[in-house]
């Protein structure tokens, strides 16, 4: 048996905690510090590690878990109130970065600029590279939302709204697109699929959190089964969620934490899989992404393109999703904050890059700038977001004011 996976992950664990403290020296989210461990340990620098299969099932359990603690740790009555808005900021938030993509795309696509040799027509190779920009790695702002202590504020409601339901639209396009090539992909199908999953979740998780709720509540002892049966409803659902209806594991795991969220033992189950998280996942996660990043070679051509793409992801995320708060009511710091949140890429859209190449939708020399844009936009995400939490009023929060007077004191959250 080969014991290298024990070198692995402490070569992990201490890179992405020794970076961690490094970037939070100089006033930024430790997960800065994890991302970097993983792009520094992989193949893009140092070569030290490498993907393996044992590290991409941790990974993946890893994202889960923390998409069930964001979950858990979600107000529930400011995400009721944030539905229809986290709609309205996830659509816009998807239209203006497919377009935005299109258009960069559009202007390199071509002979004399960068030539493409996947196997489809410019025009869905360029809307393919829009569809690319539309993504947003709910798991990365999760992560700094909750270090900085943001989750349960009107904008860190917002945000995780919009970025679920910007996941399933993603989804939706990205269906769309694929349809035109994959003459397996039903897109009726699919979107069927995907309206049957969130009533399932809506009629499942009342009907769960009643049989939770009245078993939790007449056990005062071995906590630790709650922690086993809440882990088990995550698992499950992330597992139902991907498996019977094509939709992403992490919304089933997100969901299973609200579904908990309310109950009695939620504050429990909340420093129980913090723990987890922290200990083992989180870390494996974040260096997993790192370890993903590539960089084949840059022409001039291709440097200028991925610059402008950058800018593009950037910018068409925040102008979007800020646009869609304003026309929700939002502040204007408030729609600074949701439009920030939602720039980050991440493993999101190295999965969706990756599904295009292998049906001929994008151009082998298109795949180092996607790249740089998941490695910039995951890494200043949660460096600008630190800050732009600190724009806006500054309220008091105690437990006696948001229990006495929590309408009146959450509108500037």
């Amino acid at each position: 048996m080969d014991y290298r996976f024990l070198l692995n992950l402490t070569i992990i664990l201490l890179s992405t905690k020794v970076l961690g403290l490094v970037t939070r020296k100089f006033h930024m989210p430790q997960v800065v510090g994890a991302l970097l461990a993983g792009v520094i340990m992989g193949p893009a620098v140092s070569g030290t590690l490498h993907e393996t299969e044992f590290l991409d099932k941790l990974a993946e359990i890893g994202v889960i878990v923390l998409m069930f603690c964001a979950g858990l740790e979600t107000d529930t009555k400011e995400l009721k109130k944030s539905g229809k808005s986290a709609f309205i900021i996830a659509l816009i938030g998807v239209i203006v970065p497919l377009l935005g993509g299109f258009a960069v795309a559009y202007f390199f696509n071509r002979p004399g600029m960068i030539a493409s040799d996947a196997s489809c027509s410019l025009f869905l190779q360029n809307m393919f590279i829009g569809v690319i920009l539309t993504a947003t790695s709910v798991s990365i702002t999760a992560e700094t939302l909750k270090e900085i202590g943001k989750i349960k504020t009107h904008s860190g409601n917002a945000i995780l709204g919009a970025a679920i339901i910007d996941d399933v639209l993603g989804i939706i396009a990205l269906t769309i697109i694929t349809s035109t090539t994959d003459p397996n992909v039903n897109l009726f199908a699919v979107l069927l699929k995907i309206a049957a999953f969130f009533v399932f979740s809506a009629i499942g998780g009342v009907l769960i959190y009643k049989a939770y709720s009245r078993w939790s509540n007449n056990a005062e002892r071995g906590l630790q089964r709650h922690a086993i049966a809440a882990f088990s409803l995550c698992l499950l659902m992330s597992y139902i969620a991907e498996h019977f209806f094509g939709v992403a594991d992490i919304t089933g795991a997100y969901i299973a934490g609200v579904i908990i969220s309310n109950t009695q033992k939620s504050q429990f189950l909340t420093s129980k899989f913090d723990t987890l998280s922290y200990l083992l996942l989180s870390p494996v996660f974040f260096a997993s992404i790192g370890l993903k990043v590539e960089l084949p070679p840059m022409t001039p051509a291709i440097v200028l393109f991925a610059v402008l793409l950058t800018l593009t992801a950037i910018l068409t995320k925040v102008i979007g999703c800020g646009i869609g708060a304003k026309l929700c009511g939002y502040k204007n710091y408030q729609s600074i904050r949701i439009g920030v949140g939602m720039i980050s890429r991440g493993e999101v859209a190295l999965i969706v890059a990756g599904k295009g190449q292998q049906l001929g939708l994008l151009s082998g020399d298109f795949l180092g700038p996607v790249v740089l844009v998941v490695i910039i936009t995951t890494i200043i995400t949660p460096i600008i977001l630190k800050p732009v939490f600190r724009l806006g009023p500054s309220v008091p929060f105690t437990e006696t004011r948001l229990g006495e007077n929590y309408e009146e004191v959450s509108k500037y959250r």
